[in-house]
């Protein structure tokens, strides 16, 4: 069953979910679905273009826009490397938005990753040109769906017979006029443990004699300020914040993962109490919350 055969519907309301609410002008989070897969997408749109950088680690990523120094919008999606076709949905009705102008500084910079998560279903269902369409109509300011939402939908922590349903998830953190925004997937080949040590989410799965790992896992992050930030401080963040990941998901950034962190700025205060490494550590406090928050509680 794909796409093609069952013409999937997308969903794009959620009254049920738990949420993150959060105060960020200027900054747009639309989900959408396929209860057929099921799997979906996650957009985060910055009309006005923010600044960039993008870390890539572990064995199997799957990105595009890679080479982007500015953004406008960023989708996460299921669906492996099929669902980056969500992203070019997301750039077609930004398109539409923008009255089809293709004047050079109207044309929507969009970036896309993706992780595995046919391993929690049985379908070839994935994020398409279409979903990533209905996320952006579905676009709002100041929510953001957590647990099994969007690119979340069929996410998943550790691997193999350890294998547990996850999803996405939120934090937030601000230091005077400095506001940190901290969003993740996790899909980790990794447990997801808690500040105790305590594993909340995943069973840990030993070797198994004469099996590799199929590449089925990834987590996808973003960290965004309104901070001005240079071009080497975003990097530097960016870096710490995904390294600091490892102490909620372990192990982190294996062979068989594919791991994605977007750093952006915003560019709109300057906070001169606030170094860039104690930015930095605020926002890797907020991504172990989000890591933790992605998870909706276990049903009694």
């Amino acid at each position: 069953m794909t796409n093609d055969v069952v013409h999937p519907v997308p969903r794009t309301e959620f009254p049920n979910a738990r949420v993150l609410e959060f105060d960020f002008p200027g900054l747009d989070v639309g989900v959408a679905e396929y209860e057929e897969g099921p799997t979906g997408c996650t957009v985060f749109h910055i009309p006005k273009l923010a600044s960039l950088s993008i870390d890539v680690r572990g064995g199997s990523p799957g990105v595009n826009g890679q080479h982007l120094d500015a953004i406008n919008a960023i989708c996460f999606a299921g669906g492996s490397l099929y669902g980056l076709e969500a992203s070019t949905g997301v750039a077609a009705e930004l398109f539409k938005m923008r009255g089809y102008s293709t004047k050079w500084m109207d044309i929507a910079l969009v970036s896309g990753a993706i992780i595995f998560d046919y391993g929690m279903r049985s379908n070839a269902i994935y994020p398409d040109k279409e979903l990533g369409r209905a996320a952006v109509r579905a676009m709002r300011p100041g929510v953001f769906p957590l647990g099994a939402r969007g690119a979340g939908r069929s996410a998943k922590a550790s691997h193999g017979a350890g294998a547990e349903l996850a999803g996405q998830g939120g934090a937030k953190r601000e230091s005077g006029p400095t506001k940190i925004l901290a969003f993740v997937v996790v899909n980790a080949y990794g447990c997801v443990v808690d500040r105790s040590g305590k594993i909340v989410r995943g069973k840990p799965t030993g070797p198994v004699p004469g099996r590799v790992p199929r590449a089925a896992n990834t987590t996808l992050s973003l960290v965004v300020t309104n901070q001005k930030l240079d071009r080497l401080q975003l990097q530097s963040i960016g870096r710490q914040v995904h390294a600091s990941m490892a102490r909620g998901i372990q192990p982190f950034h294996a062979r068989w993962d594919g791991d994605v962190n977007y750093m952006v700025s915003t560019q709109e205060v300057a906070n001169a109490d606030l170094d860039e490494v104690t930015l930095g550590e605020l926002a890797s406090d907020a991504m172990w919350d989000a890591i933790l928050q992605s998870s909706d509680p276990p049903t009694v």
